[in-house]
């Protein structure tokens, strides 16, 4: 823990190298997005009313309502909003979303810190850098899957309330020991089982707000003297040893830590659905680019990783009949057969996850075709990818095939510049102005040379 503290003292003190900054930027924008994208979901309105009942004087943005709030609920409710449409970025192999926590967390100390852009940029970097590397100590080289994963637990938010810890506490002005206290308090706070993605329930939706939540909480609990276990995390009763048992890899947290940057190596989203579903909606508009006729298809096979079969393929009768149209982002059936029949901004986008879409007989007709099987290309290249085939067989007895080994958006197969802004212009406009839009485009790349956060967060409202 003190080494990441130092990285985390080193960091503010001296700022991140311009490309590490740069990149942080374009975590921000694109959680910035997803969030103003879920303004209008169930689970942020439901935050959105608890923490209006709390009530307290605050000094941080409640993004999509212009409402100020003390920074932890500011957090909750700002990290609801960036996990709730699952679009936020992905880091491998860890399996982990560490950008939908911690900008959150960093976002409401920031703003009501009265930190600059640049000190902003340097906490998110940081503590994505924490986040993964704690997700990378529960990451079984031997197993090829995560331990957390395994365990049914949400990394996402159990790493990611530790990171986003570290990039609190400095936004806080803590010293080195301060932030190693904030991280050893978050470490206790931190929460999430995964059930949520095979049966359904909103809860999943609130992970990374909680995470964010409890990250701003522990910084300011460190702020005031409350003090964590120096040991947290290799400790005898430790994190690691608590979470993953002796299935962890202690040098993953420390191994070149401050030469080698984990960042700008963390997929994008080009869909707003888990991202197991991925390479299969590739494989799919592939074959629709090819010319397919979803009437003339018979029957189809969706190959992928045997681990991430228990989410989007299990238990089938969920999977091919989603319950809602959260639901259906975790289920590999339909986001084929959306692909497959229509789809919008990047290939899917959230129209084709609302409750109706999710209820439409003709994907559901054709989701009732797909059969999710285990792939062993697949499972060599999992968790470094999470690949897919899809194998259609038509009317005339024609097996037409498409695999999918990297991912889109990762550093294999990037979104352009233009993908992501097009990304964030189609969230944005679900709350604000093409106008508006374009300016927080321009304001959150200028984050390095930004003395005042409140231009960019009055556009946020």
């Amino acid at each position: 823990m003190q080494r990441f503290a130092a990285l985390a003292a080193g960091a503010r003190a001296d700022g991140l190298p311009a490309d590490l900054r740069a990149d942080a930027a374009r975590r921000v924008l694109d959680v910035l997005g997803n969030s103003l994208g879920a303004t209008g979901e169930a689970p942020a309105r439901a935050v959105g009313d608890l923490v209006a009942e709390w009530g307290g004087a605050g000094r941080s943005t409640a993004i999509g309502t212009g409402a100020r709030l003390p920074e932890p609920s500011a957090a909750l409710l700002n990290g609801t909003l960036a996990h709730s449409l699952d679009f936020d970025d992905t880091h491998l192999p860890s399996v982990l979303h560490p950008s939908a926590s911690v900008v959150p967390a960093a976002l409401a100390a920031a703003e009501a810190r009265g930190a600059t852009g640049a000190a902003l940029l340097d906490a998110v970097g940081v503590g994505v850098e924490i986040t993964v590397r704690l997700g990378m100590a529960g990451y079984d080289r031997e197993l090829g899957n995560s331990v957390f994963f395994e365990r049914g637990q949400h990394a996402t938010a159990i790493c990611g309330a530790v990171g986003a810890a570290a990039s609190a506490a400095m936004l806080s002005g803590l010293d080195a020991g301060g932030i190693a206290d904030a991280m050893g308090i978050a470490a206790s706070m931190g929460s999430g089982i995964l059930e949520a993605n095979r049966t359904g329930g909103t809860v999943k939706r609130i992970h990374c707000g909680w995470a964010a939540h409890a990250a701003v909480t522990a910084a300011g609990l460190a702020r005031t003297g409350i003090t964590g276990p120096p040991t947290v995390f290799e400790g005898r009763f430790g994190f690691l040893q608590a979470w993953c048992g002796d299935q962890v890899d202690l040098d993953a947290l420390t191994d070149r830590l401050g030469e080698h940057w984990e960042l700008p190596g963390i997929f994008f989203k080009p869909y707003p659905c888990n991202h197991f579903t991925h390479a299969g909606i590739d494989a799919a508009l592939r074959l629709r680019a090819r010319g397919l006729d979803p009437s003339d298809i018979e029957g189809i096979e969706l190959g992928a990783p045997t681990a991430v079969l228990r989410t989007i393929g299990e238990p089938r009768e969920d999977k091919i009949r989603p319950k809602s149209g959260y639901h259906a982002a975790f289920s590999g059936p339909y986001t084929v057969a959306a692909a497959l029949l229509g789809g919008g901004g990047l290939g899917v986008f959230h129209e084709d996850f609302t409750d109706e879409a999710a209820a439409d007989p003709e994907r559901l007709a054709l989701a009732a075709k797909v059969r999710c099987v285990p792939d062993a290309r697949c499972d060599e290249i999992f968790p470094h990818q999470f690949p897919a085939v899809l194998r259609v067989t038509t009317r005339d007895g024609s097996v037409l095939e498409e695999r999918v080994d990297a991912n889109r958006g990762g550093p294999g197969n990037p979104l352009s510049a233009g993908e992501l802004a097009t990304k964030f212009r189609l969230n944005a406009a679900r709350r604000v102005s093409p106008g508006q839009a374009d300016r927080i485009t321009d304001l959150t790349y200028a984050l390095a040379d930004v003395q005042d956060l409140s231009a960019l967060t009055a556009l946020l409202a």
